[in-house]
């Protein structure tokens, strides 16, 4: 049986963690170990609940069963978040590598980024001339954004230039916050630095295009640097002077440490990797890399994924119409079901939609909540390949993560995402060898559409399920549980409109009087004059029991006859009589005394262009049964 290694991260830093993963497998290739990632996508300035249900897949795993965690720290800036970890595998007695953020007692993976700034503190001061800095931090507890603010910081102090940190900003890795931060800087009337200095490279190139949509040019006005060095900076213009952390060697020094305690070659390890500052565009150095020829090389390779993103879209876009359309639970199964069998391109033929149990039912029954913490003992099985081999069950067992898994054959990265709306947990997805879909945002998207659509659905059903329930309501009488005037009024507008488009539509209209409601009532109490209409009604029921009744008044119902009962409708009529009390008014009534006047009128498409001509023709034969039984 393969050894098992979880690993927990969130997907902002995608290149920088699919270059860790990549290490990972690289130098795990030997070993016979599967990588079972656990991902999410959660944001500081999300809401507490959306926070909790993205960072609810980390209760996925029952670390008891696993050989190993890692801890991708650089993409994982939660604290109490990393805290809980390390205190599960702890109790599970598992050994944890921390990647990117130092813990008393755990192994640690890192980059000498505090060199890495030095070497681009001394750069900027001895090359460009720089001497006032404005440093774009993370967050106070990013212990990455902190060693790079402490290495400038030192480096100034070192040379005399402490005065020339002008400011610093916590962005909390929000783009979103770089452009305001930079916005309000121009408006300020300040005289712009000689360098903004980021903690990242998402950050320097937003930064970039805030200062030019204010009228400022890098490097010619001021210069930007990042870090991390991902692809994106290298191809923008201009090219990101940045340091490179060397994540992919971060990866296989990570893959080896492990391999290393499972040895029992050590119990706590730390490995530094050295990090390289490059300059680029952003500092005025175009003499370090020809950014121009990778810029060559991603054009060629935008077509292709111009036309996969399109492609892509599209597979969503048939994902929303399929679930969208869905009138039922089942049939919402059914379609994602067979959609996903006939065309699973982009999720490849190892890949699980699981669902929480209450999922379904919740969409029935308003009182019954979805879990908001962890995850069920069993899940649904939406969909589920694995291997192209179908999960043959509808249920699953949460504590196995994937249906199907065998832990044979070669080694493999599961990456487990969840499904959820708010804090309210839905379910997961599981993909299989993913680390392009990783790159490229793919799973991000992916999942957000899914989480989207499945919540768009639920509620869609739920409020459909309670319009027609409130709406059964309206159209019940509650006394006698038939069909209400509101209810008729409907069915004679869809008669009038059969009668309009010439449908040759057959039926006939039967009113019902009963006979002596005052009479029972004045005498008896109202009870019993309860008791006699449902009486009346359930002979009119038993007889014409292939038409829908309608109470329409006090004493009054309407049948409309259709089918069998039109054909019949003369021989029913006299049925009706039959069963009938002998009409009077004199007390005491007998106890199941029942009388009710009736007449009937068939629709006639020569002579008839309203339902209200067949209706006054039943309703004045009915009136003419009364007379003719009140005489008798």
């Amino acid at each position: 049986m393969k050894k098992k290694i979880a690993v927990f991260t969130t997907g902002w830093g995608s290149e920088i963690l699919s270059q860790f993963l990549t290490g990972m497998v690289q130098s795990l290739e030997k070993e016979n170990v599967d990588l079972f990632l656990f991902l999410c996508y959660p944001t500081y300035i999300d809401t507490a609940p959306v926070k909790k249900g993205e960072l609810n897949i980390f209760t996925l795993p029952d670390l008891n069963d696993f050989d190993g965690a890692v801890i991708f720290g650089s993409g994982l800036g939660f604290k109490d978040e990393i805290d809980k970890l390390i205190e599960k595998c702890e109790k599970a007695s598992v050994p944890v590598i921390m990647q990117g953020a130092k813990r008393d007692g755990v192994s640690y993976i890192g980059s000498d980024n505090y060199m890495a700034t030095k070497a681009m503190c001394e750069h900027l001061h001895t090359k460009h001339n720089v001497n006032d800095i404005v440093f774009l931090a993370g967050t106070k507890d990013s212990l990455d954004s902190e060693l790079r603010l402490n290495a400038v910081v030192d480096y100034l102090n070192e040379h005399d230039l402490a005065s020339s940190l002008k400011e610093v900003f916590y962005t909390k890795w929000e783009n979103a916050e770089a452009t305001r931060f930079i916005n309000e800087y121009c408006r300020s009337g300040k005289a712009l630095p000689d360098a903004f200095i980021c903690a990242n490279d998402g950050l320097a190139m937003e930064t970039c295009v805030t200062l030019g949509n204010n009228g400022y040019r890098v490097p010619d006005d001021v210069i930007v640097t990042g870090y991390d060095y991902i692809d994106d900076s290298q191809i923008f213009d201009p090219s990101i002077a940045s340091v490179d952390q060397c994540f992919t060697k971060m990866g296989e020094a990570c893959g080896k440490v492990w391999i290393d305690i499972t040895a029992e070659k050590t119990k706590c390890e730390s490995v530094i990797i050295p990090c390289e500052f490059i300059p680029g565009e952003s500092c005025n150095c175009y003499e370090h890399r020809n950014s121009d020829i990778v810029r060559r090389k991603m054009g060629r390779e935008s077509f292709t994924k111009r036309a996969r993103s399109t492609y892509f879209n599209r597979k969503l876009n048939m994902i929303d119409t399929t679930v969208l359309s869905c009138l039922t639970y089942r049939e919402f199964k059914m379609s994602v079901n067979s959609l996903l069998t006939g065309d699973h391109d982009y999720e490849g033929d190892s890949f699980h939609i699981l669902l929480e149990p209450n999922f379904g039912l919740s969409i029935y029954d308003t009182n019954i909540k979805l879990r908001k913490s962890g995850y069920s003992k069993c899940v649904e099985v939406l969909y589920s390949t694995e291997d192209g081999v179908v999960y043959p069950d509808e249920q699953f067992f949460t504590k196995d993560l994937v249906p199907g898994y065998t832990g044979e054959g070669e080694n493999h990265l599961y990456a487990f995402l969840p499904l959820h709306e708010s804090d309210e947990a839905y379910g997961y997805l599981i993909f299989r060898d993913c680390i392009e879909k990783l790159d490229n945002h793919f799973l991000l998207t992916y999942q957000n559409r899914m989480s989207l659509v499945f919540d768009k659905f639920r509620h869609a059903l739920s409020l459909d399920l309670i319009n027609k329930r409130l709406l059964e309501v309206m159209r019940r009488d509650p006394l006698t549980n038939v069909s209400n005037r509101i209810a008729y009024e409907d069915k004679e507008k869809y008669l009038q409109a059969e009668i309009n488009s010439e449908t040759g539509i057959e039926f006939a209209i039967a009113v019902f009087d009963v006979n002596n409601l005052k009479l029972v009532n004045d005498s008896y109490g109202h009870d019993a004059g309860d008791d006699y209409l449902i009486r009346a009604c359930q002979l009119i029921c038993n007889v014409f029991k292939h038409s829908p009744v309608y109470r329409i008044g006090g004493d009054e119902f309407v049948a409309v006859l259709t089918g069998g009962d039109y054909d019949d409708r003369e021989l029913l009529q006299k049925e009706m009589c039959k069963r009938m009390s002998p009409y009077t008014n004199e007390l005491p009534l007998p106890p199941d005394f029942i009388s009710v006047a009736i007449g009937i009128s068939a629709y006639n498409s020569k002579t008839d262009f309203s339902i209200q001509d067949v209706v006054k023709r039943a309703d004045e034969a009915m009136y003419k049964n009364k007379a003719d039984m009140k005489s008798r």
